[in-house]
């Protein structure tokens, strides 16, 4: 199936788009990151993510539920404390639900490999990074026989995973 850009993607959900978000670092090269490290304010690096939160914050107003699990590792790394001070500005204020898992509490789920979004239990977009954190590609999949088993984990994975606001870095 050829790629389908994050707006096709939302743009089709009816009920729900959900995410396992597996890295420790993504895109370290990227401005906002960059500028949050040498001391910019989230309000001001958060600019950048404008289009991201308005896509979510549209696809929310038509009554789709937007839910994203971080996998990440303890103690967490300088990106993850980026993407947490972040959170609040770019992921929740356009609707998303936001929750954190330890790779410890999460040992005995059996996780895919690579992020990965989910449209309606249905259609999943498979993210493929670099080493370094940059996307290198993605491809898209309605096979059930894939698709069913990484549904049911993130339901286990959402329900152990802390809301945004109790998950402390």
């Amino acid at each position: 199936m050829p790629e389908v850009s994050f707006e096709d993607l939302f743009g089709a959900a009816e009920t729900e788009a959900v995410k396992f978000e597996l890295r420790d670092a993504y895109l370290t090269s990227d401005p906002a990151y960059l500028g949050w490290l040498a001391g910019e304010s989230v309000e001001k690096v958060s600019a950048g993510y404008e289009d991201w939160t308005s896509l979510v914050s549209a696809t929310v107003a038509r009554g789709v539920r937007v839910r994203r699990v971080r996998v990440v590792s303890e103690p967490v790394s300088e990106y993850v404390r980026f993407e947490h001070a972040m959170t609040p500005t770019v992921n929740l204020s356009g609707g998303e639900e936001i929750r954190w898992l330890s790779r410890s509490n999460a040992r005995d789920l059996l996780i895919p490999a690579v992020d990965v979004w989910i449209v309606d239990g249905e259609t999943a977009l498979f993210l493929y990074f670099s080493g370094d954190g940059d996307l290198v590609g993605s491809d898209t999949v309605t096979d059930q026989a894939m698709i069913g088993p990484i549904v049911k984990v993130f339901s286990t994975a959402w329900e152990r995973a802390i809301p945004h606001e109790e998950f402390k870095v």
